[in-house]
């Protein structure tokens, strides 16, 4: 099959068109023809050899797809059949022309989605939904603190949250446009960080000195400190990445005793099969959301396989506001 090939660890130059085995089907597992796939910025942290995929998943870059059951192993109950229509959650080889899915990680694309509106959802929506409803211990009428908000992850999250009932939700971005877009989907409140750096005495002041009871981080090691000051008594924080680096000096921990925080980190990619299949489950209970356009993914921009360099370097940049997405080989 044709895929999008690694030829060697480092920059976009790497990424190349070539021919690759199609996937053999194990146990409950569904073979896609591939139609479109988004981009993460772990395909990006893989291309630079530091984010190995999990053991026996594919090599192949990719995280996410759409497309059309081709073949099928269900030995269970058996909830696809060949021409459906699905999308969801692979551990590695989005990038192939087929793509192989535990079954119990794939969902029917509600007939509305294009392909590339579906294939913009499961790692974002399931990153931002095992977040907020798994992990932060939110209340509703709370507040929170969204970082790269807006990115895949965090347009899903203010989403989520709005739908959750919590009332003050603060993003940060890296421009005046970035700012306006996250308010339209939810946000109560943006924080431009070019301009407002540090971000903490706005947080505080929005917040009347008292903090946000979550704080979803993406950053790391620049935003440390200036998280823990943000969050209120009994907070909570989420880690889900460290763009700026992960080592915290001179790094402060006096506010994890004396406010009595919680620190979780959290990825979903080297989650077991049983776990990863839950979370499918739970978040499909949204999908009637999706349907009646309460919940929308956003896509910033798609790519024909043939730009695939182009895509990843655009993704770089940090200009995108919600996903890029890639027409594959049979779109």
């Amino acid at each position: 099959m044709k895929s999008i090939l690694l030829k060697e660890f480092g920059g976009v130059e790497n990424l190349i068109i070539g021919e690759t085995e199609k996937p053999k089907l194990k146990n409950d597992e569904l073979l896609i023809q591939v139609k479109c796939y988004a981009l993460n910025r772990a395909d990006i942290i893989q291309r630079n050899g530091k984010y190995p995929p999990p053991p026996g998943d594919s090599e192949i870059l990719g995280l996410e797809i759409s497309g059309i059951v081709v073949e099928e192993t269900q030995t269970n109950e058996k909830k696809f059949k060949v021409g459906d229509r699905v999308f969801g959650l692979v551990g590695g080889g989005a990038y192939g022309e087929y793509c192989s899915i535990a079954a119990n990680q794939a969902l029917h694309i509600p007939e509305h989605l294009s392909f590339e509106q579906a294939a913009s959802i499961p790692e974002a929506w399931l990153t931002a939904y095992q977040a907020l409803h798994l992990l932060s211990n939110f209340k509703k009428d709370e507040s929170v603190l969204i970082h790269a908000s807006a990115s895949g992850v965090g347009t899903a999250l203010i989403q989520l949250c709005k739908l959750a009932g919590i009332t003050t939700i603060i993003g940060t971005v890296g421009s005046e446009d970035k700012g306006q877009f996250i308010k339209q989907l939810g946000a109560t409140h943006a924080i431009n960080y070019k301009t407002q750096d540090p971000f903490l005495p706005v947080v505080l002041d929005i917040t009347s000195n008292k903090g946000v009871n979550v704080v979803f981080d993406y950053v790391g090691q620049q935003y440390w400190n200036q998280n823990l000051k943000a969050l209120q008594l009994d907070g909570t924080m989420i880690i889900q990445g460290f763009l700026s680096g992960a080592i915290v000096t001179p790094g402060d921990i006096q506010p994890i005793l004396s406010k009595r925080l919680t620190i979780k980190g959290s990825t979903l990619r080297n989650r077991d099969n049983q776990y990863k299949g839950n979370l499918v489950s739970e978040f499909a209970k949204l999908l009637p959301q999706f349907e009646s356009g309460q919940l929308k993914p956003i896509i910033d921009s798609v790519f024909d396989y043939t730009e695939i360099q182009k895509a990843h370097k655009y993704l770089e940049s940090n200009q995108n506001k919600g996903k890029v997405v890639i027409k594959s080989f049979n779109y």
